[in-house]
């Protein structure tokens, strides 16, 4: 079959290779206190939650937190950030623990990371993207489709 066949076929089954820009909606957001100004990416991110790396470049300790595993904002984050559901880490998790190294604590609700990340110094964690406010500041953004992205650079100041 011709690959202009294939391609065809796939679009009248409804199939994509990549979920267009426009059609994501962003969901979750990757926060830290807004006093801190941290550079982050997916991978860096990756090594945070599989505790990897301990700390920031400043030498803080990072302080990671998760929300529980049986929810979708957890396993969002867990497949677009990790590559793999909450219950796939179970193994991976039993062999560090015989390191001495313990997953990142599990907070019981969005508000509750929210507040934890707002107050704690070089915490990380994410809430639904609607519930962001000044208390937090945005690195990363995962979308509905588990892209992660570093959001907008805010507008310049017409007013200097």
């Amino acid at each position: 079959m011709r690959l202009s066949h294939l391609l065809l076929a796939s679009i009248a089954l409804g199939f994509t290779t990549t979920p267009s820009a426009a059609h994501q909606k962003t969901v979750l957001a990757v926060i830290e206190p807004a006093f801190s100004h941290h550079s982050l990416n997916r991978a860096k991110l990756a090594a945070i939650y599989l505790r990897e790396r301990f700390h920031w470049s400043d030498g803080t300790k990072i302080e990671p937190v998760n929300l529980p595993a049986d929810g979708s904002a957890r396993l969002l984050f867990s497949r677009a950030v990790l590559g793999r559901g909450p219950q796939d880490l179970e193994p991976y998790w039993n062999r560090r623990y015989f390191d001495g190294i313990l997953p990142p604590y599990v907070l019981h609700s969005p508000r509750a990371v929210l507040r934890f990340v707002a107050r704690t110094r070089g915490a990380v964690g994410y809430i639904p993207y609607d519930m962001v406010d000044a208390r937090v500041r945005v690195v990363l953004l995962i979308t509905d489709h588990g892209r992660v992205r570093r959001p907008a650079l805010p507008p310049i100041s017409q007013n200097r």
